[in-house]
């Protein structure tokens, strides 16, 4: 089974946000899957995907602080800043945390660890909304 979807979000405010929620529902396929692979991938270049802590937003808040400390807005050595004083550094934080996510599904839902979400990183002010292409493979359980 190969099944692709685009799933647009609506604009997030800066910061980690679980869309976990958001993903599963754009994919109701998952439920038909023995096993597989659902690829989740970020077609932007200045907001990133990651996989973490679910139950607590004080750990997504303490990661938008750690980011924006590690690589802050307008800092002076930039030399791209046509779009603001955020552009580059959301460019440099979206290459760390990376475009993509690979999740194994067992048993017709996401693998995923008790603790473990997915988070849409926006690293812009004044973001727009944000396309992910979903790419799920896997053997189904018919």
């Amino acid at each position: 089974m190969w099944i692709q979807r685009l799933l647009t979000l609506s604009p997030y405010k800066r910061g980690f946000h679980l869309i976990t929620l958001e993903v599963v529902q754009a994919m109701p396929e998952l439920a038909q899957v023995k096993f597989g692979l659902l690829q989740v991938f970020i077609q932007h270049t200045s907001a990133s995907l990651t996989l973490n802590e679910n139950a607590s937003p004080d750990v997504r808040r303490d990661f938008e602080r750690y980011f924006n400390d590690a690589v802050p807005d307008g800092w002076h050595g930039f030399e791209h800043t046509q779009e603001g004083p955020d552009d580059m550094s959301a460019h440099i934080k979206a290459s760390v945390l990376g475009p993509s996510l690979l999740l194994p599904v067992r048993g017709g839902r996401l693998a995923l660890g008790t603790w473990q979400g997915i988070y849409l990183c926006e690293h812009r002010d004044a973001a727009s909304a944000r396309q992910l292409i979903l790419t799920l493979h896997g053997e189904s359980a018919g």
